[in-house]
């Protein structure tokens, strides 16, 4: 029988969800739990794969279970996992839906904040930038919704078939304060370490180092700038996943690096 599970993680302590040798990951801590807790070996299959020290707050994974479960396998599982990943539902599917091929839309939200916080940092990314111009990165921002091939803002495009992403929505906010941004991005699909890429450039184009013409040439040109610098992967977060058959509001609100913040778009 196939189950969906819901979920989130503090990806700080992981180095990202797939199994890797040699490193803890969210996948292989869940897996090894699982298959001590029902006695048999499982293997989950996860709706995506997040790089090392990025976050989940809303994530799902598929396991095939033998049997059907008859016990509260929601806390049994929740007690023995760390408390940096938490277990919200176990759902029983119907068929063999796929929690990777299945998404139709990803949600990102990445957290930035320009002053030294504690309380923060290991949920938002610290720059320390007095004079970002927000309104002209809200101009690049706008201008990722009307392009699909972002083969510039990827480490490894050939590995891909293709490079088309269809963003849906796209947005840059800032608290009341005007010390933190919160860059929001959906799509159907993402690249290896696209959105990180995509807010390191954001940030250039801020400074007043990268032009919004510039920024566009990429996504026009499609040739991968000579710099990549990915922003860190620390304020990143997956913040929703949705399916044509599941469509479940996130349980977490990104803990304090949302929490009184009252977001407003630039």
């Amino acid at each position: 029988m196939r189950y969906f599970f819901h979920i989130a993680y503090q990806g700080q302590y992981f180095s990202g969800w797939q199994r890797q040798p040699n490193v803890k990951s969210v996948q292989e801590v869940i897996e090894q739990t699982l298959s001590k807790i029902l006695k048999t070996p499982i293997t989950i299959f996860g709706c995506g794969r997040t790089d090392a020290h990025v976050h989940a707050s809303q994530f799902f994974f598929h396991a095939d279970i033998l049997t059907e479960i008859d016990f509260d396998l929601l806390y049994i599982l929740n007690k023995a996992l760390p408390p940096t990943i938490a277990i919200f539902d176990i759902i029983k599917m119907d068929g063999l839906p796929h929690a990777r091929f299945d998404a139709v839309q990803r949600k990102y939200d990445y957290f930035i904040h320009t002053y030294k916080d504690p309380f923060l940092n290991s949920q938002s990314s610290y720059y320390h930038e007095q004079n970002l111009d927000v309104h002209k990165m809200k101009e690049v921002v706008n201008l990722l919704p009307k392009y699909k091939d972002y083969k510039a803002f990827c480490t490894h495009p050939d590995k891909y078939e293709h490079t088309i992403c269809n963003v849906m929505e796209a947005d840059l906010l800032i608290d009341k304060n005007g010390d933190r941004i919160r860059f929001y991005i959906a799509s159907n699909r993402f690249l290896g370490k696209m959105i990180r890429i995509l807010m390191g450039k954001i940030l250039l184009v801020g400074k007043g180092e990268l032009s919004k013409d510039e920024f566009e040439s990429y996504l026009i040109n499609l040739q991968t700038p000579k710099l990549l610098l990915p922003a860190h992967p620390t304020g990143l977060y997956l913040s929703k996943v949705t399916y044509p058959y599941l469509d479940l509001k996130p349980r977490t609100e990104f803990l304090s690096a949302k929490q009184g913040a009252d977001w407003f778009s630039v």
